[in-house]
């Protein structure tokens, strides 16, 4: 099965949750459903970014299928840069030197522009300024790693809800206290909320565990 067939993906029914699952399985419920000509409207999100999915439905399903299997166009109007194009050597990079037998560590160069202070520090680390650099950025990547992915969070639920709910009363409340990472206060903004959407907007913020808490504590 091909990554994007298998793509983790949520369709709605209006406010009801039709299927989450791979792409594949959500786009065959959705085509189905469609045939029945529902009331409400059918919305697919992706499970890690909370974006609508646009499904082409026509067809049979291995014409379905088969579209599916089709790399996603990339969005109008984004630079791509030239296949041709090459990075440009570092200004002022100390060249770090490689002893007989060593391993190319698969670098590549680009253009790093710093005051000539920074330089001088960075010269004057172990190993030069290629390899300060290196364990900066490593540094930075496990330090911010769990900032990135809350943040990650965050802006797939608040795509989803400003899709589905954007309308409802409580939403920019809601969405304030999604982004000051108050969870308490989000599921009292949304209490009023159809159960499916609240579940999945807890899911994509917080977890499945914060979601499956909040149906648990939501029950009769």
């Amino acid at each position: 099965m091909s990554d994007r067939l298998s793509k983790p993906s949520t369709a709605f029914e209006g406010a009801r949750l039709l299927l989450s699952g791979p792409l594949v399985d959500v786009a065959l419920a959705v085509k189905a459903a469609a045939a029945r000509a529902p009331a409400e409207p059918l919305l697919v999100f992706d499970d890690a970014t909370g974006r609508v999915v646009d499904l082409d439905l026509r067809g049979g399903t291995a014409e379905l299928i088969g579209r599916l299997t089709q790399p996603a166009a990339a969005p109008a109007g984004r630079y791509r840069p030239r296949a041709a194009a090459q990075p440009e050597e570092a200004a002022h990079e100390t060249a770090e030197p490689r002893g007989r037998g060593r391993p190319r560590l698969g670098v590549v160069a680009r253009e790093v522009t710093l005051l000539p202070r920074q330089w001088d520090w960075l010269g004057a680390q172990p190993g030069g300024a290629s390899a300060a650099l290196r364990r900066l950025v490593d540094e930075a990547r496990r330090n911010g790693g769990a900032r990135q992915e809350r943040r990650t969070a965050q802006e797939a639920a608040y795509r989803f809800m400003l899709a589905i709910a954007g309308d409802r009363p409580g939403y920019e409340e809601a969405t304030r206290a999604l982004f000051a990472d108050d969870r308490t206060g989000m599921e009292a903004r949304m209490a009023d909320w159809p159960e499916d959407i609240r579940a999945y907007a807890l899911r994509l913020a917080f977890g499945a565990e914060a979601a499956a808490a909040a149906t648990a504590e939501a029950a009769p």
